[in-house]
């Protein structure tokens, strides 16, 4: 079965419901695609949870370890970590019972996504939230 993506109305639903979004993988350098995606969507009024290991914060908030770290509620789990790390990301966010998952543009793992969407969770993969924020929510 081939994955396929929430249609545009879905995401926009998705995102107009979500507030709290964790950023695996937010880095520090404002050079970086996942600094940029998240400071645009934190100007958009979204709060953002970096999660990134041995940071203490960024964009002025403080960053966590761990999802398992991070305090509720997540809303939505955004992923800018290769393809091979979606996994053990899926398995974190169905334990911690998170509702959504977003996996960033240009990162794809099938299997990963549909078993998180087995496991009851809304997923896009392979689009980038604040193109698709801004293109289907303005």
């Amino acid at each position: 079965m081939t994955f396929r993506n929430p249609s545009a109305e879905e995401i926009c639903a998705l995102l107009k419901r979500t507030r709290n979004i964790a950023v695996v993988g937010l880095s520090p350098n404002p050079a970086r695609p996942s600094y940029v995606v998240a400071k645009a969507m934190q100007g958009f009024g979204f709060d953002i949870v970096p999660v990134r290991p041995k940071v203490e914060q960024v964009l002025g908030q403080k960053a966590y370890g761990r999802l398992e770290d991070v305090p509720p509620p997540i809303d939505l789990v955004d992923v800018f970590r290769a393809a091979e790390f979606v996994d053990g990301i899926v398995d974190q966010c169905l334990a911690l019972g998170v509702p959504a998952l977003w996996i960033q543009e240009g990162i794809v793992n099938e299997p990963a996504a549909q078993r998180a969407r087995g496991g009851g969770m809304t997923v896009v993969m392979d689009r980038c939230i604040y193109r698709d924020y801004r293109t289907f929510c303005r």
